[in-house]
């Protein structure tokens, strides 16, 4: 039995990895926005088009999940990942680009929604925000590897492939592929829910819950600013500093390091220490990035800026998923679907800051993110644990 877990365990946590693919989105953007001489409000609509999706597709994936089962509806998530990772090696024109960043938030729409559940079932509900936390930093390898696979794409000849940053697609089909066969092959023990199923409306209603839907918009600002930092921290570089795209690409990576040491150190100081406390230093971190990104004009005070939001943001989602979690325990896979729902922020936050950078510049597009750490400021005194 143990030796099982301890298989289930690192099967999920494959899944996390592969869950962090998402965040290639970020530097794909600014490629294909060199390649097809996007402005920045066309070019940002390839994130907004994959964060589109958790709108459409989270909450019935909660349903979804009490008739298949959590299991299977990973497996659902990886087999649309993949596809969507596929689709890239054989073009890149905008329409071909659409498509593959469509599939790509269609799948991790199915898998946000169903991986907390499923990582739940195996480990149980104890040290809940840190077990995700964990999970997190998993994903976060994930995303920083992105930048240096596409820049390492992009300036090495690259057997059958050639000059082309499109590489980190065909690495992580690869990896995606061996998920799926991994988590397939796996033994888990899932008990299906009895009775009536819940239905669309009736998860909705679960936002009425004040805790529910107060950590449905701290998500939204969680991810909005994920993306958006993802997406604007190489254009800071280019704009101020005068780097040129490739030199520029570190500062995603710098981003997802400071998220990957945030959310290692963070599962450990979450056992340790309130989620308040520990959630007000996150956020306080934010807030000083902003103020250092909106007027920065060095290359250094844009590292330490990029590096405070990267921690500051790396623990944000799984502390605001584990207080609407654990507050209503009889219906977890319908507020799993809601919360995953709130990653649409990752769809309003790069257009509105895709408009303001083409109005006034990158200081504008810090501004649209900066009114998301004030509201995480707000969600504070929500915080219970």
């Amino acid at each position: 039995m143990a030796k099982t877990n301890k298989i289930a365990i690192i099967s999920v946590m494959l899944c996390f990895f592969c869950m962090g693919f998402v965040d290639l989105v970020g530097i794909a953007s600014n490629y294909v926005k060199e390649d097809l001489q996007l402005s920045d409000s066309v070019a940002n609509i390839f994130p907004s088009l994959v964060f589109f999706w958790f709108l459409i597709f989270s909450v019935p994936t909660g349903m979804l999940m009490n008739k298949i089962g959590r299991k299977k509806t990973v497996e659902l998530s990886l087999l649309v990942t993949v596809v969507s990772l596929l689709i890239p090696l054989f073009g890149k024109s905008f329409g071909v680009m659409l498509v593959a960043f469509s599939l790509l938030g269609i799948g991790n729409a199915l898998m946000q929604t169903s991986i907390n559940p499923l990582a739940m079932l195996i480990i149980g509900d104890k040290n809940l925000a840190s077990t995700l936390t964990f999970g997190q930093f998993v994903k976060a390898i994930a995303s920083f590897l992105a930048p240096y696979l596409a820049m390492w794409g992009a300036t090495q000849v690259i057997p059958s492939f050639g000059y082309d940053w499109r590489v980190l697609f065909l690495i992580y089909f690869v990896v995606g592929v061996l998920a799926v066969l991994l988590l397939w092959a796996t033994p888990i023990q899932e008990e299906m829910s009895e009775g009536k199923s819940s239905s669309f409306m009736d998860c909705l209603k679960l936002l009425g819950k004040p805790i529910v839907l107060l950590s449905f918009l701290a998500i939204m600002c969680h991810v909005g600013i994920d993306v958006g930092t993802n997406t604007t921290a190489p254009k800071l570089l280019i704009e101020r500093v005068g780097m040129t795209l490739n030199e520029a690409a570190f500062a995603t990576s710098l981003y997802f390091i400071f998220r990957t040491i945030g959310a290692l150190t963070g599962s450990f100081f979450l056992r340790i220490m309130k989620t308040r406390w520990f959630f007000i230093f996150s956020v306080v971190l934010m807030a000083a990035s902003m103020i250092l990104m909106f007027s920065g004009q060095s290359k250094t005070i844009l590292y330490i800026a990029i590096a405070l939001v990267g921690y500051g943001n790396s623990n944000v989602f799984s502390m605001a998923f584990s207080e609407a979690l654990l507050s209503v325990p009889d219906k977890q896979n319908e507020v799993s679907g809601l919360m995953i729902m709130g990653l649409f922020g990752g769809t309003i936050f790069p257009l509105l800051m895709g408009f303001a950078s083409d109005a006034v510049g990158q200081a504008g597009a810090v501004v649209v993110m900066a009114i998301g750490v004030i509201y995480l400021f707000t969600y504070i005194p929500r915080i219970k644990r």
